[in-house]
């Protein structure tokens, strides 16, 4: 599943190729048929992401169904290309156009046309997100530092924190050598802001390259004269998708387990329990 950087970059796309223009709005595989009918012609106004959430305001302000609301899930991609848009295949669930260009929606849990106040809603039950301006650490700490579940689950509760996946869980808690079994109020209040900081960059940065890189500049492939890593992640990582194998830093192995529904890796070594 796409982390919330990624959904930030979408956002960014669809305003830097569509914004502020009227768009031609269909869906070729027919399941947004109704609602790209209704849209169809609009301006693309605004586009907000908030964790793994996308927003896409099209037409007039104030108005009832302003909102398209898109989460990829496991399988949603978005492609984008300049005009003259090829025939769309039956698999576009979204598809809008203009006189330069083209993005395509496919496969997403969710595309809906939804109110002000069904959008308002959603944000109401997502956690602070590290790449909005608006969101700070606060409103997780008081969450997190209350709760006896595992640092490493309440990462991934989009509730408690919006647009944390596997991958910045996993990184950010071997960057700051914290064990990813500890409970949530076992952390220091200074433990949890250091981690908010450091997502709030690495997200950044994400968002930037469009890509997940975790490592500091002294254990770039370059720096320690190793082989870059060779994965469909693409980003260079301390341990995440690296089970078995070496700790960069001090050799031992790193190991992976289930947590949360999800393959938790770690470094016994350099996040000792």
């Amino acid at each position: 599943m796409p982390e919330g950087h990624t959904i930030h970059r979408l956002a960014a796309d669809y305003r830097e190729r569509f914004g502020g223009r009227s768009v031609r709005v269909t869906s070729p595989q027919g399941k947004f048929s109704d609602s790209a009918a209704l849209l169809d012609g609009t301006v693309l106004e605004r586009t907000q992401a908030h964790g793994k959430h996308l927003f896409l305001g099209l037409g007039g302000s104030g108005g009832a169904g302003e909102w398209v609301h898109i989460h990829l899930g496991l399988f949603g991609k978005v492609a984008f290309g300049d005009a003259p848009a090829p025939p769309p295949t039956d698999t576009v669930r979204l598809r809008l156009t203009d006189r330069d260009s083209y993005g395509d929606l496919r496969g997403p849990t969710t595309c809906a046309l939804i109110t002000d106040g069904e959008k308002r809603a959603i944000h109401a039950r997502l956690g602070p997100d590290p790449l909005r301006s608006e969101d700070g650490p606060d409103r997780a700490w008081a969450r997190i530092s209350r709760s006896r579940t595992s640092i490493a689950a309440l990462l991934l509760d989009q509730k408690v924190i919006a647009g944390v996946g596997n991958v910045y869980r996993a990184e950010v808690l071997f960057r700051h050598g914290i064990d990813p079994y500890r409970a949530g109020r076992d952390l220091t209040e200074r433990e949890w802001h250091a981690i908010w900081t450091d997502l709030v960059a690495l997200m950044r940065e994400g968002v930037h390259h469009n890509r997940i890189d975790t490592v500091r500049p002294e254990h770039t492939p370059q720096a320690m004269c190793r082989p870059p890593r060779v994965d469909d992640h693409g980003g260079e990582v301390y341990v995440y998708r690296r089970a078995a194998l070496p700790c960069h830093i001090c050799g031992g192995e790193i190991r992976t387990a289930d947590l949360a529904a999800r393959n938790l890796f770690w470094c016994p070594g350099c996040q000792p329990g």
